[in-house]
């Protein structure tokens, strides 16, 4: 790897078509479409700083958000570390854990190499919620070759150092136990809180290099979002699109040349660490672009098998009940995003849900069928080019979605998302929430050709508060 190299990567965006929530259980299926709105992550050699920077943040005082860094330093080699500790019962974005230090994982066993499914690319489920879990106080930090002094960074020593557009301060990090942690005495907890998804895809991808015997180099990772405005959040798969784009970077940065399927498994492996319950439709998205028809793995076994047998035998393994596969793109139909203003919780929606007496119950059982036939459906119409068909399963979606909510009680339905989807229908066309609802953005479809109707859902989402976003679906997944 050459010094001086800068890599870049870039990932899209997502919004959920059909699925929404069944897809939370592995196996169920779900449609998405990638949006033509990226996050950027760009990896390079780290800035030389001969002592404390004042503007890094040493004390866990970090901008917020998940997103970028920079680093100091030369390589090391961490001990992968997947926490053997309880799940984060669903509290996505949360990267912090209580349990004791996670074993490290064991030598790789070797494995067979992942079926493949016709037509799909396919994988094998892997069982656990690992929360990361938090450094001992005692421990010191992961040697490294011509650490500390030597490496030229004074008392810092090798690590990473990660930046974000959102967020004022850059956070320095170093490598203990196969974990990296905030330099400072306020501990690594609040900053990975709001670094989750981005030190985890670090994390990840440290942990496949250390099992081939690689260092890890010093780096400077720094994120740009386009996924939101004036730091306002729309709901469209940020978590999601950082975390690819950092795996993707990373590993390329590291030389580790990896296949698309493989950028999607270890995303899938770091999103996991911090919530097991997410369902990665939004890594899917990210990862191969377009329309998809994405099932989710057994996240429970993915963690697991990475605790075991490692992270190559993670990716090379099947994962039962994955799998993903492009859609034809809608052959004359428009789609038209309105976001309501109002920030939502997939994680709390979702974990709400398992809370109820809902889950398990013949109403949970009677929503997953008839939402898998659905989903199908919209399949079946998307390939066939079935504009109409489309926009009869959008409608039943939605249906899906309220009776839902009434079951359940969880607000998916809020003022501004049943302003949304009644004025496209009000116009011939048809809209649902996208994603778990509670705000965030809902989706219409409509027959391309209709531009005045068009014109006129528009005005009624600004008249009702909704405000409609220039987005198009995007064709390529990770671009460099």
């Amino acid at each position: 790897m050459a010094a001086g190299r800068t890599v870049v990567r870039r990932a899209p965006g997502k919004l959920f078509v059909a699925g929404e929530y069944a897809v939370v259980e592995a196996g169920n299926p779900a449609v998405l479409v990638a949006v033509d709105r990226q996050v950027t992550v760009t990896v390079s050699d780290p800035h030389p700083h001969p002592g404390p920077d004042p503007d890094l943040d040493t004390d866990s005082r970090a901008g917020p958000d998940t997103d970028t860094g920079t680093g100091t330093g030369t390589g090391i080699r961490p001990r992968p570390d997947f926490g053997d500790g309880p799940g984060s019962g669903g509290r996505s974005g949360s990267g912090g854990g209580s349990g004791a230090g996670a074993r490290p994982l064991g030598r790789p066993e070797a494995v067979s190499g992942a079926a493949s499914l016709p037509g799909a690319v396919s994988g094998a489920g892997v069982p656990g919620p690992g929360p990361v879990p938090r450094p001992r106080p005692e421990a010191e930090p992961e040697p490294g070759p011509r650490a500390g002094a030597e490496a030229g960074a004074g008392a810092w020593g090798p690590g990473v150092v990660i930046s974000s557009d959102l967020g004022p301060q850059r956070v320095r990090w170093h490598w203990r136990d196969g974990r990296l942690v905030e330099y400072g005495p306020g501990g690594a907890e609040g900053a990975r809180g709001r670094l989750a998804h981005v030190v985890s895809a670090v994390e990840v991808v440290g942990a496949l290099l250390a099992e081939r015997g690689r260092p890890v180099p010093a780096m400077d990772v720094r994120v740009g979002s386009r996924l939101h405005e004036d730091g306002r959040k729309y709901g469209l798969g940020s978590s999601g699109a950082v975390t690819v784009a950092a795996v993707a970077a990373v590993a390329a940065r590291c030389a580790l040349d990896l296949a698309p399927e493989d950028h999607y498994r270890l995303a899938m492996l770091a999103t996991a660490r911090i919530d097991a319950r997410a369902s990665g439709g939004d890594l899917a998205a990210s990862t191969w672009g377009g329309w998809i028809l994405y099932r989710a793995p057994d996240r429970e076994h993915v963690l697991d098998l990475a605790r075991r047998r490692g992270v190559g035998a993670m990716l090379a393994a099947p994962w039962p009940g994955f799998a993903v596969r492009r859609l034809r793109p809608p052959a004359g139909v428009a789609l038209e995003v309105g976001w309501t203003g109002e920030p939502a919780s997939t994680a709390s929606l979702v974990s709400s849900l398992d809370r109820g007496t809902w889950q398990g119950s013949a109403a949970h059982r009677g929503f997953v069928r008839r939402t898998g036939a659905l989903v199908a459906a919209v399949a079946e119409a998307l390939d066939a080019g079935d504009g109409p068909g489309l926009l009869e399963q959008i409608r039943r979606a939605r249906q899906e979605l309220a009776r839902l909510d009434e079951e359940a009680g969880l607000g998916i339905f809020t003022p501004g998302l049943t302003a949304l989807c009644d004025a496209a229908e009000a116009f011939g066309g048809a809209a649902k929430p996208s994603g778990a609802g509670g705000g965030d953005c809902g989706i219409a479809l409509l027959d391309a050709r209709a531009s005045r109707e068009i014109s006129h859902i528009r005005q009624r989402w600004a008249t009702a508060g909704v405000l409609p976003l220039p987005i198009r679906p995007a064709l390529e997944g990770i671009e460099e």
